[in-house]
């Protein structure tokens, strides 16, 4: 699985407005249990950002590129169609991670089931919802007439089971982030694990010193939103158990700033210097603000390179 840092700025492109982007209800009846990443973006704005199109079409990620072909095989353009986008990953039994995409706009779910019937594409039924083939080995399901859930067939499953009763939700601290992140047009939310594995990524080489292992556990979740209204304007949270903690390691994060600011290209250096670290009780800020010209300078850099991939 891609570091969650990588996510930062391939979501980015997606959107401009400062529209929020609430996850739906549909979308919130299906988040399994061992939920380890939400990542929600509003969609309709895609087209109306030429610096996101220019960088979607740089770093787009696997999953999300399979995901649009599927979309565009049930005749559904994504960019017209489709108004919020949400990404959930999610540990499944024996160490493995799953990932489920649910989309919601205006499908007209007549007009693309339709097409399968003109095709002879049969359905697999599970319990009382329908599974369609929607190629790149993903089936979907319709929630109902404006939000489908897509995936592979055993996330679909998990999905559904969730829905119906069969399988535990998410818990209440990722729902509490999500509530607290989802007035952002792009967000995302961590949990305990994933934001340990984001901010392993962010530190680098820092986070093998001794004072980040011993903080790490106390590392609770993390949310982030992100607009491209006005260039790039970002904001990272992270909640730690105590204040001593969140000082450390606004520390830890300042010092891998400035090492990374003394090594880095010319781009790197202004990069950082647009990043601002604080941490406030328990709570650790990070901000990136930057304009157009200079996050479209980054694009090209070593170090947006490392991260997007």
């Amino acid at each position: 699985m891609k570091v969650f840092l990588a996510a930062l700025f391939c979501v980015c492109a997606l959107c401009c407005c400062i529209s929020a982007a609430p996850l739906g209800t549909g979308a919130r009846t299906v988040l399994p249990a061992q939920l380890q990443q939400v990542i929600s973006v509003d969609y309709r704005s895609l087209r109306n950002s030429p610096s996101g199109m220019a960088l979607k079409n740089r770093v787009l990620p696997d999953n999300l590129k399979a995901f649009e072909t599927s979309l565009r095989r049930l005749g559904i353009n994504p960019e017209l169609e489709v108004e919020q986008l949400t990404f959930v990953c999610y540990r499944a039994p024996k160490g493995m991670v799953r990932t489920l995409g649910v989309a919601s706009g205006q499908f007209e779910p007549k007009r693309v089931l339709g097409r399968f019937k003109a095709r002879k594409t049969k359905s697999n039924k599970y319990r009382d919802a329908y599974l369609w083939p929607a190629g790149s080995g993903f089936v979907m399901s319709f929630l109902d007439d404006s939000t489908m859930l897509f995936g592979e067939a055993a996330a679909v499953k998990d999905g559904l089971d969730v829905r119906d009763g069969e399988q535990r939700g998410a818990p209440g601290d990722m729902l509490q982030r999500i509530s607290e992140a989802e007035t952002g047009p792009v967000w995302s939310v961590l949990d305990q694990q994933g934001t340990q594995n984001m901010l392993r990524s962010v530190l680098g080489e820092a986070s093998a010193l001794a004072d980040y292992e011993s903080i790490k556990k106390r590392l609770l979740g993390s949310r982030y939103t992100l607009d491209l209204q006005h260039g790039v304007d970002f904001g990272l949270n992270v909640e730690t158990s105590d204040s001593f903690t969140a000082g450390t390691l606004s520390a830890l994060l300042t010092e891998s700033m400035l090492y990374k600011k003394a090594t880095g290209s010319a781009v790197e250096k202004s990069a950082m210097e647009d990043m601002e670290i604080d941490s406030d009780s328990r709570r650790l800020e990070l901000k990136f603000k930057a304009d157009d010209s200079k996050f479209q300078a980054l694009m090209n850099s070593d170090f947006f390179q490392a991260v997007s991939r």
